[in-house]
């Protein structure tokens, strides 16, 4: 088959298209042939190096496609059954080797696309908005990257709770994509101060909740929006990582509260998992949770994938299609 290896650290050119041998489910495994795989920015900080791991390495931890086998002990799971998985290496390849109480079954109505561009970032707006900081129609959070993949689903999950919505985004067609998926209000923040404008809109007093995904850029304004006793949410870091924090910063501030959640927390049992893959197909289905947008690239074109995202190009999911 073909994956797309990395061999060393180093920039886009280093995700190789290369042919290697066909996985074989082991005990307790399935084998799936993908049909598209997420791309998603901790991909890029594997590449690079900054989450320490061991090359080479085939990047990607979230798929969507067809069983094709199963190891021995495998039960409820079968062949030719759709699935969607995420959090288990290997992904930019053509067939994957999966655990199967990571598995996730794609319900009839949402093809193996739409459950590759949602079940991760879908399942992280999840857990941002009904756990980490469950929202109600009392506050009023703050979401960066309102447009990206996560913020688009995680601003209309919001909405979904009754909370009011500001988005920041860094172009006017993302700000009108912000808008569609129900944000209250939109920042330009390329050309406003988002600290100021927020301020702003809720008459100097804050927001509740800051959803943070960029990182090194954003931490200290995000910390300056917040209400006493407010949540930065810091679950990303697409602007680079963040530096060291004196926890004094958090107190002087109005005893803040900040959080570095991962989805792996958050669906550590098969039980949290399907509950909340359920809530997000379901969702779906219902078309009370849309996919606005997306990108695909063929699997060889993983790296040209990889530079639209860091140069914050795209709008919604990026797929790769092997």
């Amino acid at each position: 088959m073909h994956a797309i290896r990395v061999a060393a650290p180093g920039g886009p050119e280093a995700l190789l298209y290369v042919e290697v041998p066909d996985p074989v489910p082991g005990p307790g495994d399935a084998l799936i042939r993908i049909d598209a795989a997420g791309v998603n920015y901790v991909d890029v900080y594997y590449r690079t190096g900054l989450y320490p791991t061991q090359f080479p390495i085939i990047l990607g931890n979230e798929a969507a496609g067809t069983v094709v086998a199963t190891g021995s002990g495998v039960s409820g799971v079968r062949s030719g059954e759709r699935v969607a998985y995420q959090g288990v290496p290997g992904a930019y390849a053509e067939m994957a080797v999966v655990p199967v109480d990571r598995l996730v079954p794609v319900p009839d109505g949402v093809t193996t696309r739409d459950a590759a561009a949602l079940l991760l970032q879908g399942m992280t707006a999840h857990y941002l908005a009904l756990s980490t900081y469950p929202l109600s129609a009392r506050d009023t959070c703050l979401v960066h990257a309102a447009a990206g993949g996560v913020g688009l689903l995680l601003v209309q999950i919001a909405k979904m709770r009754g909370a009011r919505v500001i988005g920041t985004v860094s172009t006017k067609e993302k700000a009108l994509l912000a808008r569609e998926a129900g944000a209250d209000e939109v920042i330009l923040y390329t050309s406003q101060d988002f600290v100021a404008e927020t301020k702003r809109l809720t008459d100097g007093r804050g927001v509740q909740v800051v959803y943070d995904s960029v990182g090194r850029t954003t931490l200290e304004g995000s910390l300056s929006v917040l209400v006493p006793r407010g949540m930065l949410v810091s679950y990303g870091q697409s602007s680079g990582a963040v530096p060291p924090l004196d926890p004094l910063v958090l107190s002087r501030r109005g005893s803040l509260y900040l959080t570095r959640p991962v989805l792996a927390h958050y669906v550590a049992t098969r039980e949290e998992l399907l509950a909340r893959a359920g809530d997000v197909f379901g969702w779906l289905r219902s078309g009370r949770l849309r996919l606005h947008g997306g990108q695909t690239y063929p699997l060889a074109k993983a790296a040209d994938a990889q530079r639209a995202l860091e140069a914050r190009t795209t709008v919604g999911k990026v797929l790769l299609i092997p």
